[in-house]
């Protein structure tokens, strides 16, 4: 029998992101079916109905852990929703932190798989002796914007959707500025640069390479 081998894995906050996350770690499974995959759930106020559903018809060998829920009074409004699943996994590091510490003393983990919106989780790969990965489901396209921001960023001194040229994305058709997500509309929004930098040293990524 093969030893047992032991992921954690965390999701960004929401049912959207924690359904792709779920549906990884079953096809990680299906090709290595002496993984054990512990889920730690970052949210904003109660797990929803759906959440737990979803929770409920997994295999024995994935295990779900809800974090303490953030207060949804402790998070910006007026904001977009992106910026509040952002807020809501770093308020969330104290108790992935200790979820983690208390599961490791336990029992012997290998890696750290995070959502490309939890990829502040990653900061306790090291400390924990964890392999590290983003799990990053949306198109290849995206993902190469968010490591070539960086650079863009650099040498442009307007606003993106201000430039004369195309974008020329590494591997994808050039892209106008003004047609780029809503997040990289205004610069004074940092997270996709935030993004940007924690990606590369993630070592490695999961993504869905058939969709550009």
């Amino acid at each position: 029998m093969e030893k047992r081998v032991n992921i954690a894995v965390v999701p960004g906050p929401g049912f959207s992101h924690l359904v792709p996350i779920l549906q990884f770690s079953k096809r990680l499974l299906q090709l290595h079916p002496n993984f054990h995959v512990t889920c730690l759930i970052p949210s904003f106020g109660s797990p929803s109905s759906a959440s737990k559903s979803v929770l409920e018809t997994l295999p024995p060998n994935i295990e779900s852990i809800f974090l303490e829920p953030v207060k949804p009074e402790d998070l910006p409004q007026g904001v977009a929703i992106e910026t509040q699943i952002q807020f809501t996994v770093t308020l969330s590091l104290p108790s992935i932190h200790q979820a983690l510490k208390s599961i490791t003393s336990k029992t012997p983990f290998v890696a750290l798989v995070a959502d490309s919106f939890a990829f502040e989780a990653l900061d306790f790969a090291e400390e924990f002796n964890l392999l590290s990965y983003i799990y990053f489901p949306s198109a290849a396209t995206t993902l190469s914007w968010y490591l070539y921001v960086l650079k863009l960023d650099k040498e442009t001194s307007c606003e993106y959707r201000d430039l004369p040229e195309p974008v020329k994305i590494p591997g994808c058709v050039p892209i106008h500025g003004r047609d780029l997500n809503n997040q990289a509309q205004d610069r004074s929004y940092k997270s996709i640069e935030r993004g940007g930098k924690r990606v590369p040293s993630g070592v490695s990524c999961w993504t869905n390479c058939s969709n550009w």
